[in-house]
Formats: C-alpha cells, structure tokens, sequence
C-alpha cells in the first residue's frame, strides 16, 4: 500500500464538474492499492498518516506537529496509478489490485482512519471516478509511503490469518 501525502492549505475534489469533498488545512493522500495488500498495510499506512510530523508545532518549531497534533482535515482519494510499471511508454497496472477488490479495501481503509481520527475530519472523493482535484500545496511539501514489502512466506501468513477470521 502505498500513500502519497500532500500538506495543503485547501484541497476539493470534484466529479462531473461538481466538489463532492473539500478541507481546509491539512492533509490530500493519495492512496494507491496493491495486489497483495492487507489489513497489516491498512494499519501501517494509516498510523503513519495520523502520526508523520509535518506541521509546525504551536512554537513554531518546523516538523513539530501531525495532522491529529493540530486537528486538521485529510482528503483522501483512491488512485490506482500510483502502482504502475512503464513498459517503453505504455503504462501497465498489473500490480495493482483489482477495481472490485480495492473498493471494499478502500472502505476498510477509511473505516480504519475514522476509528483512529475523528471521522467528521476525514473526506474522501468517489471511487472509481474520473475526479478533479484540486490543491494548494503548503510549503510546498509531500511525502511518499509504502508499507514495508513482505516476504512471500509472510504473505502467505497473513492471507492465511484474513481468511481465518
């Protein structure tokens, strides 16, 4: 799983013209899905997005304070591109998982946000649609996750755990 991480002073996101979504100050996260992904990735990228200190603090002190530090907004919208491999100068996304399967592990993903933030402070856009969105980055400043690559054994595992429960 991997989270591209924008601090901004405003972001929308619009679907035929129309927002759907906007905050003010905070955080626009990108979210890409991977085949392989689990409930381990959710929680890892979303501790990380909640606790990464990208914000002043109230001292002024730079890279002081996260986004929960300062009870700011995140606007996440899901993107499938962010998992892609370039053959010459097509673009293929087989690494990526697949639209029926990423939308309920995006909900899960959100879910997971919401149980560890307050959920009237996170938005998203609409999965699947062609979006517009539209940032002013503050700094400007982003950062790239991915939650640790995992051996095939432990994947294995995992998967085996999911299936389990």
């Amino acid at each position: 799983m991997k989270a591209v991480i924008q601090r901004v002073t405003k972001a929308s996101v619009s679907v035929d013209g129309e927002i759907i979504s906007s905050i003010g100050n905070g955080l626009c996260v990108l979210i890409g899905i991977k085949r392989d992904d689990t409930v381990e990735d959710i929680k890892y990228i979303v501790k990380k997005i909640l606790n990464i200190k990208i914000f002043d603090d109230n001292n002024n002190k730079r890279w002081g304070a996260s986004v929960m530090d300062k009870q700011y907004e995140i606007l996440c919208i899901s993107q499938f591109t962010l998992y892609h491999n370039l053959k010459g100068n097509r673009l293929d996304f087989h690494r990526a998982m697949s639209a029926q399967e990423s939308e309920p592990f995006y909900n899960n993903f959100l879910a997971e946000l919401c149980k560890n933030y307050k959920p009237d402070l996170v938005k998203d856009g609409k999965f699947g649609a062609m979006m517009e969105v539209d940032i002013q980055n503050n700094g400007p400043v982003t950062i790239e996750i991915e939650s640790p690559i995992k051996s095939n054994e432990s994947i294995q595992r995992n998967s085996n755990k999911i299936l389990n429960a």
